[in-house]
């Protein structure tokens, strides 16, 4: 059998963008009435909240290309600039990390259609 390739859906992609950016604010307010314990998790959420926010202003989302060489040239960063920061190191490598689970989505055209809080 052969596999249909997927037409790349931009409303989906800013839609689910948006969605994670919503989720990753909550999980943030979440993590930060935890305390202390939770400073990772809080990282984690703004790490995932820089990374939609960056992608949400660029215009790129239209053309799965395009999204695709801005992920990578964010990916390609030295810095990601975000105060109230715990641990920038951990942040900065959360991004990474985010990012790159976005080119692998990007690249299959697949995951965007999952728009629930919790994935």
């Amino acid at each position: 059998m052969t596999d249909k390739v997927k037409p790349w859906d931009a409303a989906l992609v800013r839609t689910w963008l948006d969605r994670r950016c919503e989720a990753s604010r909550l999980d943030q307010a979440a993590a930060d009435r935890r305390g202390y314990d939770a400073r990772d998790d809080f990282d984690k959420a703004a790490a995932e909240e820089w990374a939609c926010r960056a992608l949400q202003s660029a215009n790129c989302t239209n053309d799965q290309a395009a999204f695709a060489a801005r992920l990578k040239e964010l990916i390609g960063q030295d810095e990601y600039p975000l105060t109230g920061l715990n641990d920038e190191v951990r942040f900065e490598r959360h991004v990474r990390t985010y990012l790159r689970k976005l080119a692998k989505m990007t690249k299959a055209n697949e995951g965007f259609e999952k728009t629930l809080r919790h994935q």
